[in-house]
């Protein structure tokens, strides 16, 4: 799903709404759920459901009752209740999927605690809530500043307005506890609202700001991802990555939410793979595993006193080798098994069309023939005044 302004320009590249995934038909966000319900009649005699789904800024959603049954649609903004005052949001989801909504969260349809919706929004309300939304710079970048001349270890990712600009909200991230009395003090001074400081993660950091990934695209978190998994190295070692911080971590810090999308796959294709540190008992001594691949099913092992010289081995073959260690008996070689499973090997890619050598640039360059190209031409002139 994508706005109408997010489609391909004349030139064939993408023009890009620019709107950071808020534009006025709230296509082209993550959050956006697909009404599927909404070509659908309710049954004779059942009333709507009375709940509405409202997004806030960034990945903040919350549900509201509809007291006053007004005619909602999604993309309508609206006031909601708010612990004082109101705040501003836009609606991204009615009727009976805002039912499976809640169900998925675990809020109870029928809680008499629900917030309720006041109205929908006027233009004062809009302006109003442009008005903060504009400062939110200004005001983060102050509040960074205070933060420093306070000497606490802590950093201020995003600021968030209440929608009648009377309350802020800091969104931080610290490693420790941190005493931020007096910086809720002198915010409080100097700009004039209620202040309140809520701690996130790291991962919900870089969800907020986004960013570009190792692989060249937006994060998936600031992008399509809505939920975070624990990933943990065991995620690396059944993939037989490098456990090498640098390349595992992602922008959060943390390791990246990738490592888990093929897991699933690695575990499968392992339930039957014999165990990477099996040993091998032959007659001509013991062989370790010093290599596997598994969407190959192959497996290289090398003897103890000759470690640099490595025999490919199918999977079948190492679990029966594995089944006649243990009635005690040995096998010749490991070399009988692996003459099996020489193959010839075939050119994975052969230059047909013509393209470059791509050592074309290693090539020495003749410098003979540049020079000659440097000399110019001597002029009749001066040849006839040599005579």
């Amino acid at each position: 799903m994508a706005c109408s302004s997010c489609s391909t320009g004349k030139d064939g590249q993408p023009r890009g709404c620019k709107n950071n995934g808020t534009c006025g038909t709230d296509g082209c966000n993550k959050l956006t759920v697909f009404d599927w319900l909404s070509n659908m009649s309710l049954p004779n005699g059942q009333k709507p459901f009375d709940c509405v789904e409202v997004r806030f800024k960034n990945s903040r959603k919350e549900f509201y009752r509809n007291v006053d049954n007004l005619p909602l649609s999604i993309g309508d903004v609206v006031a909601t209740q708010a612990k004082s005052g109101h705040d501003v949001g836009m609606v991204t989801l009615t009727g009976e999927l805002v039912r499976v909504q809640m169900k998925r969260k675990k809020e109870s349809p029928d809680d008499s605690t629900i917030p309720k919706i006041y109205r929908k929004a006027t233009q004062r309300d809009i302006d109003v809530w442009q008005k903060c939304r504009n400062r939110e710079e200004e005001i983060k970048k102050r509040s960074r500043e205070i933060a420093i001349s306070l000497r606490l270890e802590m950093k201020l990712s995003d600021v968030e307005f209440q929608g009648d600009g009377s309350k802020a909200t800091f969104y931080y991230t610290a490693e420790d506890r941190v005493d931020f009395r007096q910086l809720i003090k002198d915010m409080a001074k100097a700009f004039g609202i209620r202040i309140e400081m809520r701690q996130i993660g790291y991962r919900q950091e870089a969800q907020r700001l986004g960013g570009i990934g190792s692989c060249g695209r937006e994060l998936c978190c600031s992008t399509w991802l809505t939920d975070f998994r624990s990933v943990s190295t065991a995620s690396a070692r059944y993939q037989q990555l490098a456990l090498n911080p640098q390349k595992l971590a992602g922008q959060c810090g943390k390791l990246k939410c990738c490592l888990n999308y093929e897991l699933d796959m690695y575990l499968e294709a392992l339930k039957d793979f014999p165990p990477q540190d099996s040993k091998l008992l032959t007659k001509k001594g013991l062989a370790f595993c010093q290599k596997a691949d598994i969407f190959k099913e192959t497996l290289w092992f090398s003897y103890r006193d000759d470690p640099a010289t490595w025999h490919a081995l199918h999977k079948e073959q190492v679990l029966e080798i594995l089944e006649l260690n243990k009635k005690n008996e040995k096998i010749d070689s490991l070399e009988e098994y692996a003459e099996d499973n020489v193959s010839d090997e075939k050119m994975a890619f052969e230059n047909v069309v013509g393209q470059d050598s791509l050592t074309r640039f290693d090539r020495p360059k003749n410098k003979k023939r540049r020079n000659k190209k440097r000399r110019k031409p001597k002029s009749k002139a001066s040849s006839n005044a040599k005579k």
